[in-house]
């Protein structure tokens, strides 16, 4: 028989490992709902189609609603393409910056892709685990930290929405060819930068409806276990 000291370690070590299990599947799984909320946001073209209307891109921009939606429609397609192509607006000019610009935008929704189906095959295993041993601690676990994100990111909109943009770019790109001069890439005038204020917008949403499931999904999970 063991001796009650090495129970004790083992006991010990195995909840140790479960703790950190729980800690890394809730991150994955938060992670996933994160992107897969960004990915969404930039598939819902009805929310640009609206504010074309709402901001006046119309007025601002001199162009047709047909121009404009065409040339939104093709850089939409063109961001969530998995195939390595040329960037080439139909009917608008654009610089080689800007060029530059949209490719180094493609390659973060790749990596956005990437990130949706590593974390995306964790968590469908640890959620298979967890099921089968009756363990839901992990959605509480992951609402709490998306709970956290989304008061992050609504009051960093609500103090200073433009502040928040430029970190954003600063961070993610090593140049600064998204400073659009809207002389070389009048691309920029269709693009106003309320919508992106939408867009983070709707992100948010996402993930505040995914924290109400989650929570529903506990609540659920747990009065079925007792």
């Amino acid at each position: 028989m063991y001796s009650p000291i090495y129970t004790y370690q083992i006991k010990t070590k195995m909840k140790r490992n479960y703790k950190l299990f729980q800690i890394l599947l809730s991150l994955a799984f938060s992670l996933f709902i994160i992107a897969s909320s960004v990915k969404l946001t930039l598939m819902f073209k009805p929310l640009y189609y609206f504010d074309i209307q709402y901001l006046n891109i119309i007025g601002h921009s001199n162009f047709s609603k047909n121009e404009i939606i065409k040339n939104y429609d093709y850089v939409i397609n063109y961001l969530l393409s998995p195939k390595e192509q040329e960037f080439k607006l139909p009917s608008i000019s654009y610089s080689k910056y800007g060029q530059i610009h949209f490719k180094d935008v493609k390659r973060i929704f790749t990596s956005v892709d990437i990130l949706l189906i590593v974390t995306g095959l964790i968590s469908a295993v640890g959620l298979l685990i967890n099921l089968k041993y009756k363990r839901f601690d992990f959605l509480k676990q992951t609402s709490s930290i998306l709970i956290i994100l989304t008061v992050v990111l609504l009051t960093a909109f609500m103090i200073n929405f433009d502040t928040a943009f430029t970190v954003f770019h600063k961070i993610f790109f090593r140049n600064d060819y998204w400073i659009f001069d809207p002389a070389l890439d009048p691309i920029i005038n269709i693009l106003p930068q309320e919508f992106f204020y939408h867009s983070a917008l709707l992100v948010v949403i996402l993930i505040i409806l995914s924290i109400i499931v989650l929570k529903l999904l506990y609540k659920k999970f747990n009065e079925a276990r007792y």
